[in-house]
């Protein structure tokens, strides 16, 4: 019970630091509308691309997404640990588990990146239309993308803010986890684009859940030690 207190007081103040600065939510949201942008423009040059419904263009329009999503995920999750200073981490110290910490962070992270990864979905069908066959699923596609990334580079992020910030190891260690889960999300996605049976996901979408059960688990087991550090 204080665990989830503790969790829930945390996770409150991340909320109120964001409202009164808003410095990670208009940064990320920046970077997605000008990143379509500069995208549009680029293919608009070449002939027919936008408007095309071939299945290269639906594969390339799923493909670049995703992409965007990724490293607007990197460009905003790796600032959670960056932004705290040291005298603020040895407050959380002294007032809260580890557990609290890297769980009210993980929650923070999921409901930002989600609230990102629609507006960016919305954005990105502004500039590049797409009739998707099943939109629903798709959208929960887009949610379960946007989770996989929090609960990830969250824990990567915590352990490379143990390291001196090394975006190098944060690179390393995010490469193996995020390749598999990238590629589940890619193929979810385009079968609900073409509308396929929504059964043929489910295979995909537990295994991409028991990822973030993985990673979540880990996350709680592990940060103990180093926050001793």
């Amino acid at each position: 019970m204080q665990l989830i207190q503790q969790t829930w007081d945390l996770f409150k103040k991340e909320i109120l630091l964001e409202w009164r600065s808003k410095y990670a939510f208009n940064g990320v949201l920046l970077y997605i509308v000008s990143t379509v942008f500069v995208c549009y423009i680029s293919f608009s040059l070449s002939a027919g691309f936008v408007n095309s419904n071939s299945a290269n263009y639906r594969i390339t329009w799923n493909v670049l997404f995703w992409i965007i999503i990724l490293f607007a995920s990197v460009n905003a999750i790796t600032k959670s640990f960056v932004q705290e200073s040291r005298g603020r981490l040895l407050y959380y110290y002294s007032i809260a588990s580890p557990q609290a910490i890297i769980l009210s962070k993980t929650i923070y992270n999921i409901l930002l990146m989600s609230l990102l990864t629609v507006l960016a979905l919305i954005v990105y069908l502004l500039f590049f239309p797409n009739t998707l066959g099943d939109p629903l699923f798709y959208f929960l596609s887009v949610l379960l993308g946007s989770i996989s990334f929090s609960t990830v580079f969250t824990m990567i992020s915590a352990i490379a803010s143990k390291a001196g910030n090394n975006g190098t190891l944060m690179a390393i260690l995010s490469f193996p986890v995020i390749i598999p889960v990238i590629l589940l999300l890619i193929k979810i996605s385009k079968n609900a684009m073409d509308g396929l049976e929504r059964s043929l996901n489910y295979g995909n979408m537990g295994v991409l859940c028991a990822i973030n059960v993985i990673v979540i688990a880990t996350s709680l087991l592990l940060f103990p030690f180093l926050w001793r550090d």
